[in-house]
């Protein structure tokens, strides 16, 4: 059974985002208090006056900025075993932390947390489009129960494309491998990472609630990624985990056409 004190908010703060208050403070807004803290390889005025100004402590990275080292480093700054990586773009319902409190303490040894999710585009939600649509359609086999052990499903899920939104992901450290992301890539990293979690014995656990939002934005990482073609590359090679190359490449040329939409 875990309780509030065995949550985590890390706050990933990198740059200058003009959205990190927001962030924070939909933390701050949340239904069930727990722990937050940020977390950033890019130390800078901005970052450290919200920090102060929330009294949030502040954990500065020695490493070069990169998204797996950052995203490692703000896990290890968390003391908890249930870390939720809050990308400071983007908002989270009040509800958010105490949903994923209650229903990973539900079944018996949850891997990751993850929830239904929505955009914002131009500072209004958007709940629905062709690509959140396709998204919720691919976790269908796991949304009537809301978790599932089966490495089957689990692999199911993520088989024809990221359905598992990453910043709405709380990981269970307690049993989940440390440093819990290990890749190369650029772009699909957490899908690389959440295919691995498939092999382990454990439950994905699903909130069909939209219970945050993510910003998307012309300045994103993501959106970089998409116009040089390393997200269509590292699809290709994700696809491939799943299928034989020649179904991977069909896949991937029907996939690639939803990265218009910023997904």
């Amino acid at each position: 059974m875990f309780t509030a004190s065995d949550h985590t908010f890390v706050v990933c703060a990198y740059g200058e985002s003009p959205y990190l208050e927001e962030c924070v403070l939909s933390l701050l807004n949340q239904s069930l208090r727990t722990t937050i803290i940020m977390a950033t390889s890019t130390p800078n005025d901005l970052i450290k006056e919200v920090a102060e100004r929330y009294e949030l402590p502040l954990y500065v990275s020695g490493q070069k900025p990169g998204i797996c080292s950052d995203w490692n480093f703000a896990v290890s700054c968390a003391k908890t075993p249930l870390v939720t990586i809050a990308h400071q773009d983007d908002t989270y319902e009040p509800w958010y932390a105490e949903t994923a409190v209650r229903q990973m303490s539900e079944v018996e040894r949850p891997l990751i947390f993850f929830t239904n999710y929505g955009e914002l585009r131009d500072g209004a939600c958007v709940d629905d489009n062709r690509l959140l649509h396709v998204k919720r359609m691919l976790l269908a086999p796991i949304a009537k129960r809301g978790h599932t052990s089966s490495k089957r499903i689990k692999r199911r899920i993520i088989s024809i494309g990221s359905a598992i939104c990453c910043p709405s992901v709380t990981l269970n450290m307690s049993v989940l491998p440390t440093p819990p992301f290990v890749s190369t890539m650029k772009s699909n990293l957490d899908w690389e990472t959440w295919e691995k979690y498939s092999h382990l014995d454990g439950e994905f656990v699903y909130s069909k609630e939209i219970l945050m939002h993510h910003r998307i934005h012309e300045g994103s990482e993501t959106s970089n990624l998409i116009k040089d073609n390393t997200r269509t590359a590292e699809d290709l090679a994700m696809l491939q985990k799943f299928w034989p190359k020649p179904i991977a490449w069909l896949i991937n040329v029907v996939y690639s056409s939803g990265q218009k939409s910023n997904g």
